[in-house]
């Protein structure tokens, strides 16, 4: 990293007022420039800034007449060039302040600079501080200084400035330029970001085809993101291009890790050194919820569980810990947890992570979710995250590997849900709750948790409810903790009811447990035992807090917002938060985040119970639902409209009752749609009987950007399943065809053509019996794409022509512009380039004339492929980029990733090949997952193309051999394409 010259005068540049903020700044790394605060100051000639790069270049030292006019002409000076070099000293003393620009021993220096004066000195100091930071082990902040001081680089260093010095500074600078980014690209790799680093070594490569670091990293990236093959094809490339070009072999270092690759060498899928955090910035997870202030008792529990975490931190011998305690819910597991947690956290400095596993409930955590949240914690990019759950918990360990976290899994299920989450690397530990236990779970250390003695219970109970009020009644207190079974949770709710009631005594409390006391001593174990407890805090309950824990309990979503508890209560925000927080204060409510609240899976089982036994009319429960079903529909058709100006689908929507929220713009919008789409989806699987049936399908209907951005697409699809069957067992033909026009549309996005064809052709069907016209024209929208997509286009243009006939009627002029885009693409494949322009812009000035960002975006896609395809280079470029800023901004994953290829293409009509190969990469990260094997094979492809452009023919050959693997086995006729492909190259 210290490769660059020193500027020792130069200080990192700090905020000044005043007079410093006219100081003097100066630039290097780029054009030689000066700057006067924000003016920018005229430093005049090439050979005129050839002197005070020169002077700047000195580190503050004198440089005499001769070495100046060295430096500036060489062997061959003009005949007056002392001359020459005091008239460009005299005018640079003009321009600069008094005093900056010396004269001395008959030479010239520049002294006295203020703090940061220098690019080329800010750079060094925070080069250095980098290395420091990754010599403790602090990736994330040593990565985030190098990309500080690779971001003061302006293009080629000393630009346009003449002379031998320059030249010869120029290639020093840039040496260590390239030294600091490969520094950035390993430490990327250390902390898991190979998707990212393989587009840009991809780039650099291409730029720097003879330099062996980069080819060395550019293996391990690809072999860390699954492509062996092509990591392997890279070193047959450098071996080809090194022996071609300079005769030799490639060096040591880059034939070993050939090898490893070869052998499949497991320490090459872990970090080289001790992985520090994995992001720009230091990511340390304290995710821990808070400990209970009023912790009683459990000194035995405490102590060995203490103990065994210690085991993990140990200088010597360390283990990865592993506790596990098991009890009855309510007995106190996760409190104890998170109470060992916290005293523990000082022997796990690089954090500390939770979860709720769900155990208990109907849906436990799926632990690839978990994975994936936890990844996302420990500072993992969303792009570099996998799909499979065994790469995703590769993956998690690896970033784990020399770090020292601890992770507690509140809730478990059974020991096949924890055992991907357990960190598996020494100095990391896991605290494992459930109400099983795991004797499955190897080398697990195993608790049971059984009821507080009555002494901790005693002691429990007087810290919520005050040491001068349980004196008073000792015996009574002994009482109320006897009928709450000694039970942590019952203990708690029970305290708090009477700590909030100052004019109740401990003799009331106990009085009005009297007969609960006999049903706690008959239920000793289990569930059971914590229902007892719940019912003595639910009896104390106002009546409008009962009804709001009841009605709140039907709710199927992991958790409830303010507005959507306001549906369910049927009453205004301000009195639904009054409610829930006293709730809350009950123990019986927890607050998830501010404006965000969720049962115990146990209290909602009971709170349902109550609501069945106890909600009149009887009929108030399905109300409760409609008005939350209500509130999701309208607020998501709102979406909708925001993000689709003109679209017709929010006029064929089943009407609402329940107002929806009001966005004060689309991002708001969107952040509502992410935020709420679990709880959504849940809501519509909940939906199913008859009476809200025609809402659910519309949610999910509505809620459409859930499948199209990438985003729950699974659970979006389980969603639409569930809803079908009940459609089709309800014999309604209208709600099935909506049903299946959803799942067609996931399908799609998917990249099961198949299943999305056979979907719509059924919603196509059913829609024309039932008399609904708009899935008609979505669903011959969607038809005429599948069979572009399958190069039936005689099939496709019908279906297409069909669909616009069809959305006119309609009045859909936003649907009509799809469908007209559509043709478009049909034209094109069919040769026809200038009415494929045509279409495209007419659906694309559709768009715009109704201001419709998004599916603008999609008319601008379309135009840019007839475009690219019509020779019009630049504009399609255009079209496209225009395209990927909406994409990216709507989080439309899969066709920011689409509109990445098709920019691809473009670049490799314009010989742009290391372009295109950059946007490609950039292009497959963004794929997976999402868009299907067929899209995969399409940008393998053009990757492929590009990277035998730029002379990489064996790893070309590799993305063509997985692009034709994948066609073939779709029977896809972009193989007999790919065939020739392969065969040219081989020919080559």
């Amino acid at each position: 990293m210290d490769g660059g010259p020193r500027v020792p005068e130069q200080r990192r540049p700090g905020s000044v007022t005043g007079t410093e903020a006219q100081a003097l700044r100066f630039g290097v790394l780029g054009p030689v420039r000066a700057w006067r605060g924000p003016e920018t100051l005229n430093t005049g000639s090439p050979q005129q800034r050839a002197l005070l790069a020169a002077l700047l270049l000195r580190e503050g030292r004198t440089a005499t007449a001769a070495e100046l006019i060295d430096a500036l002409w060489g062997t061959e000076p003009p005949s007056q060039a002392l001359a020459a070099l005091r008239t460009y000293a005299s005018r640079l003393r003009k321009v600069l302040d008094p005093g900056v620009l010396v004269s001395e021993s008959g030479g010239y220096a520049v002294r006295g600079l203020g703090e940061g004066a220098l690019d080329l000195a800010v750079a060094q100091e925070l080069a250095a501080d980098a290395e420091k930071a990754r010599g403790t082990g602090d990736l994330g902040r040593a990565r985030a200084l190098l990309g500080d001081a690779l971001a003061l680089w302006d293009g080629e260093p000393l630009a346009g400035v003449p002379g031998p010095y320059a030249e010869g500074q120029r290639a020093r600078l840039e040496e260590w330029r390239l030294g600091l980014l490969e520094s950035r690209l390993d430490m990327d790799l250390e902390q898991g970001c190979h998707a990212e680093a393989v587009s840009e070594l991809t780039a650099l490569t291409a730029a720097h085809p003879l330099r062996e670091r980069l080819r060395e990293l550019l293996m391990l990236a690809l072999y860390r993101g699954g492509r062996q093959a092509e990591a392997l094809a890279v070193y047959a490339d450098t071996r080809r291009l090194l022996a071609e070009e300079l005769g030799v072999d490639p060096r040591p270092g880059l034939r070993e890790l050939q090898q490893r690759i070869l052998q499949a060498d497991p320490a090459l899928a872990e970090p080289s050194a001790p992985a520090g955090e994995p992001s720009a910035t230091p990511v340390r997870p304290a995710q821990l919820p808070a400990s209970v202030p009023d912790f009683t008792g459990r000194s035995a529990f405490v102590t060995e569980l203490s103990e065994v975490l210690a085991s993990a931190s140990e200088a010597e011998g360390r283990v990865m810990a592993v506790s596990a305690l098991a009890g009855i819910g309510g007995v106190g597991k996760t409190t104890l947890a998170v109470h060992v947690a916290h005293r523990a956290r000082t022997a796990f400095p690089d954090g500390q992570l939770y979860v709720d596993l769900q155990g208990a409930g109907p849906r436990p955590a799926e632990p690839e979710t978990v994975l994936g949240s936890f990844l996302r914690a420990l500072g993992t990019p969303e792009s570099a995250i996998p799909d499979s759950p065994a790469e995703r918990a590769a993956l998690y360990r690896s970033v784990l590997d020399g770090r020292r976290v601890l992770v507690l899994l509140d809730n478990a299920k059974d020991a096949a849900q924890v055992r991907p989450l357990l960190p598996g690397t020494e100095g990391c530990a896991a605290l494992v709750t459930s109400r099983v236990r795991m004797l499955d779970l190897a080398g697990a250390h195993l608790v049971d948790l059984d009821v507080m003695s009555p002494e901790e219970a005693l002691s429990l109970f007087t810290k919520i409810v005050g040491a001068e009020r349980v004196a008073a009644e000792r015996e009574a207190a002994l009482d109320v903790v006897a009928a709450c079974g000694f039970l942590p949770l019952a203990i708690r709710i029970a305290a708090s009811r009477l700590a909030a009631r100052r004019t109740w005594t401990v003799s009331v409390l106990a009085a009005k447990l009297a007969d609960e006391r006999r049903r706690l001593d008959e239920l000793q174990a289990g569930d059971l035992a914590v229902k007892a407890t719940f019912e003595l805090g639910y009896g104390q309950l106002e009546p409008a807090q009962a009804r709001a824990f009841r009605l709140l309990g039907l709710a199927d979503g992991p958790d409830i917002s303010l507005p959507a508890a306001a549906a369910v209560l049927d009453l205004p925000p301000e009195d639904t938060e009054d409610l829930l927080e006293s709730l809350v204060d009950t123990s019986l409510l927890e607050s998830a985040a501010p404006g965000r609240y969720r049962f115990h899976d146990l209290v909602r089982l009971y709170a349902r119970a109550c609501a069945e036994r106890d909600e009149q009319p009887p009929g108030e429960r399905e109300s409760a639902l409609s008005r939350l079903l209500d509130f999701y529909l309208a607020t998501a058709a709102g979406v909708y409209a925001i993000e689709r100006p003109g679209d017709r689908l929010v006029d064929h929507l089943e009407p609402t009752e329940y107002p929806a929220l009001a966005f004060a713009d689309r991002h708001e919008a969107q952040d509502w749609l992410y935020a709420e789409a679990i709880c959504l989806l849940a809501c519509v699987r909940q939906s199913t009987r008859t009476r809200l049936l025609r809402r659910a399908v519309d949610l999910l209907w509505a809620a459409i950007d859930l499948a199209e951005s990438g985003a729950n697409s699974k659970d979006y699809e389980a969603t639409g399943v569930a809803v079908r069957d009940a459609a089709q067992a309800a014999g309604d033909r209208r709600t099935t065809a909506r049903a299946l026009l959803t799942l067609a549309n996931n399908h799609h996005v998917s990249g099961r053509f198949e299943l999305a064809d056979q979907d719509a052709l059924d919603a196509v069907r059913l829609a024309e019996a039932a008399g609904d016209p708009l899935p008609q024209c979505w669903a011959s929208n969607m038809l005429g794409v599948i069979a572009l997509y399958q190069s039936r286009y005689d099939s496709g243009e019908a279906h297409l022509i069909r669909a616009i006939e069809s959305f006119r009627a309609c009045g859909d002029r936003p649907g009509e512009a799809s469908a007209l885009c559509n043709l478009s693409r049909i034209h094109l494949a069919t040769g026809k380039t200038d009415s494929a322009v045509a279409l495209a812009q007419q659906g694309t000035d559709m768009y715009d004339a109704m201001g419709h960002a998004l599916r603008g975006a999609n008319g601008r896609y379309a135009l840019g492929l007839a475009l690219t395809k019509s020779s019009r280079l630049d504009l399609a470029t255009e079209r496209l980029e225009e395209a990927l800023g909406v994409f990216r901004d709507s989080r439309q994953r899969l066709w920011e990733g689409m509109t990445l290829f098709r920019l691809a293409e473009a670049d490799l009509a314009a010989q742009r090949q290391p372009e295109a190969a950059v946007k490609a990469e950039s292009a497959l990260a963004l794929l997976r997952g999402i868009g299907g094997d067929w899209r995969r094979g399409n940008v393998l492809t053009a990757l492929g193309r590009a990277l035998s452009g730029m002379g990489q023919s064996g790893r070309a050959q590799v993305c063509f051999q997985e692009a034709l693997t994948i066609y073939e086995t779709l029977g896809a006729p972009e193989s007999s394409e790919v065939r020739g492909l392969l065969a040219s190259l081989t020919v080559t």
